[in-house]
């Protein structure tokens, strides 16, 4: 959700004040350096340009976290999303969903993705308190 919101950092700040001691944040958001992102371009549905106001990588979402004393204990991957990211992107670049075109696109994002998790078209990150 953090893609969608105006004031990242105020929400970041929000966010960490509410974690209790020991306790996990979960934060899902696309990954603009993956495969499907490569493949669509421009097109690729998780820019969703305008109601996506950031986006990110791993990388980036580890600076922002530790920007706020938070970090990063875990990558999950969200294998489904690529399938739903590479059907609307391929909508977005052909005007029609190609069905078997976007389906081998999510299977090749995540096939390129296993053991790599910052490879993954969108990434779980559990974040705790540094």
């Amino acid at each position: 959700m953090l893609e969608h919101v105006h004031t990242l950092h105020e929400y970041v700040a929000q966010m960490k004040t509410l974690l209790a001691p020991g306790g996990n944040l979960f934060i899902a958001v696309p990954n603009y350096t993956s495969k499907d992102s490569k493949a669509y371009g421009a097109y690729w549905a998780g820019y969703d340009v305008p109601r996506h106001l950031y986006h990110f990588s791993p990388k980036a979402m580890a600076v922002l976290v530790q920007q706020h004393g938070l970090k990063i204990d875990e990558m999950l991957p969200m294998w489904f999303d690529s399938f739903y990211v590479d059907m609307l992107s391929s909508k977005y670049k052909s005007g029609k969903v190609n069905y078997l075109s976007a389906g081998l696109h999510g299977l090749a994002s995540n096939i390129n993705a296993m053991g790599n998790t910052k490879e993954c078209c969108s990434v779980i990150y559990v974040i705790t308190a540094g």
